[in-house]
């Protein structure tokens, strides 16, 4: 779903894009006229998981559509980029509207120290000081999962483990590398529908930054771009399911 502006030019991106025209703002931006109606409904209906966030822009309109979009639907949720803006704690009383109001709800928060920080009310220095802690606090306190992005990406979960990454290299700090994250972590949601939360997010994670690595190893960190992060996702899968796995004595 996207932006009437928008949605031709991602369609013409790859054959396999089904793309769903929204109205929108005079900025271009999504507007609430998408929500009115049974239009999402009906474009929700029979899917597995919504990912949303990137590309949006924090467009007041464009926001409470976010914010709508999050407390509307039960489905498991992906929330990145400007998704996740739209919850700062700058934004009065949005922040409050992430915890799942004991739903059983699944909710995703994929953010990087920046985004971490405007959701907590502190700077990113201070995440980044205690990145397991921060992680933590906030996934127990709203009974979400957060993957917080960087070195050693950790995944909190709301019974507070937290499951520490060993895959990616400084050349995925570059801007789109967290966009590619959202739709693994989103694609494995759905593919592996009805498994431990938990597990299923920390195996995209660690999927996202083996497909990095092998970016890194074909064009070097310098060079490296989100697309080929993508690129190599398919590689990554084989390599991961060739290791051996110990078998009984």
């Amino acid at each position: 779903a996207a932006p009437l502006s928008a949605a031709s030019l991602i369609a013409s991106e790859a054959p396999e894009f089904m793309t769903a025209a929204m109205p929108e703002t005079g900025q271009g931006t999504l507007s609430l006229q998408a929500l009115e109606g049974d239009r999402f409904d009906k474009l929700v209906e029979g899917k597995t998981v919504l990912a949303v966030g990137p590309g949006l822009t924090t467009e007041p309109e464009t926001v409470e559509v976010v914010r709508r979009l999050v407390e509307t639907y039960d489905i498991p949720l992906v929330l990145d980029a400007d998704g996740l803006n739209a919850f700062s704690l700058s934004k009065a009383g949005a922040a409050d509207k992430l915890a799942a109001k004991g739903k059983a709800r699944t909710r995703v928060l994929t953010p990087h120290p920046g985004e971490m920080g405007r959701l907590c009310g502190i700077g990113s220095a201070e995440v980044q000081a205690g990145r397991v802690e921060v992680a933590r606090e906030f996934s127990s306190k709203n009974r979400l999962h957060v993957v917080l992005k960087g070195f050693r990406t950790l995944t909190a979960a709301p019974d507070g483990q937290v499951w520490v990454n060993g895959s990616g290299n400084p050349g995925m700090a570059t801007g789109g590398a967290g966009d590619v994250l959202t739709g693994i972590v989103a694609g494995m949601m759905a593919r592996y529908s009805g498994q431990p939360v938990t597990e299923v997010v920390a195996a995209a994670v660690y999927l996202h930054g083996a497909a990095g690595d092998m970016a890194a190893e074909s064009v070097g960190q310098e060079a490296l771009i989100a697309s080929d992060i993508l690129n190599h996702v398919p590689e990554a899968i084989r390599r991961i399911e060739r290791i051996e796995k110990p078998r009984p004595l």
